[in-house]
């Protein structure tokens, strides 16, 4: 997280170029404080209906954002980069988040809540998250194994789950069987072939097409994949491809629906073995 000098110690009008951001600072109850949102943000449905849509998720138009007079613009990731410069040469104060991880979420929490002045809501909202979190992992703990899953991501071309993704996968009682990929820092570097899935042999396909409608009978027609058996399942790109509470809150506990009823509905005699 790198912010642009001159930096505000107290910011008022804050233009959230990423979701997480905004779903934040909403629940730390600093929402006075959000002056415009990416079109791309759905949570909370409030912010929707009275902020104003500044940029998209990789496009903006600058006049836009200056349109709202902000004294900060935050922004996620490389793609927004370019997002954040443009808007430093217009003489903005940028902050930039890049959290790939559980760990990294509670740490975004933590810095949006000092920067608002509300650590101690920041505490609690983390506080919250844990008990969260070991509540999805007494009850993975519960299953009597674990299934292996595939995080479908993007279809063309094939992209697997990212980093806080795959750790929901295996808090929830998964074995993500790209977990080997999640940690890479750019999409590109998750891509995957058919031929890749079909070797890991995932018994719960994940899709969530960023942006678009998961299609169950697209997968099904690649060649093989109707053979693996899997048990296919949506999980909406807003509730799970932003690294915020959204992820945790709402996509984790559909991860945990998805992987139990992937279980329970094998038969004791084709169950997997305990692992």
């Amino acid at each position: 997280m790198t912010p642009s000098p001159p930096f505000p110690t107290a910011p008022q009008r804050i233009a959230c170029l990423s979701t997480e951001a905004v779903e934040v600072l909403y629940r730390l109850g600093a929402q006075d404080r959000v002056a415009g949102i990416s079109g791309y943000s759905v949570h909370p449905p409030e912010a929707r209906a009275e902020k104003p849509k500044i940029s998209g998720f990789s496009s903006m138009k600058l006049e836009r954002i200056l349109a709202v007079q902000p004294d900060l613009v935050i922004g996620f990731s490389d793609l927004q980069k370019p997002l954040l410069a443009e808007c430093e040469a217009a003489g903005l104060p940028t902050l930039w988040f890049d959290q790939r991880d559980i760990a990294g979420i509670h740490a975004m929490v933590r810095r949006l809540a000092a920067l608002v002045q509300r650590e101690a809501e920041g505490e609690q909202l983390c506080a919250h998250l844990v008990a969260q979190e070991q509540r999805l992992a007494d009850e993975a703990a519960a299953l009597p194994w674990r299934p292996r899953v595939f995080f479908e991501e993007w279809d063309e071309p094939l992209i697997c789950g990212i980093g806080w993704v795959s750790e929901i996968i295996e808090l929830c009682g998964g074995h993500d069987v790209f977990a080997d990929r999640a940690r890479a820092g750019f999409a590109k570097q998750r891509i995957v072939s058919h031929d890749e899935v079909l070797a890991r042999e995932p018994q719960l396909i994940l899709g969530s097409w960023c942006g678009k409608k998961f299609v169950p009978e697209k997968v099904l027609a690649r060649p093989g994949f109707e053979g693996l058996g899997a048990r296919l399942a949506e999980i909406k790109s807003a509730d799970i491809l932003a690294p915020g509470l959204a992820a945790l809150e709402r996509g984790a506990p559909q991860v945990l629906a998805a992987i139990r009823s992937t279980v329970l509905s094998q038969t004791p005699s084709n169950r997997p073995p305990l692992s």
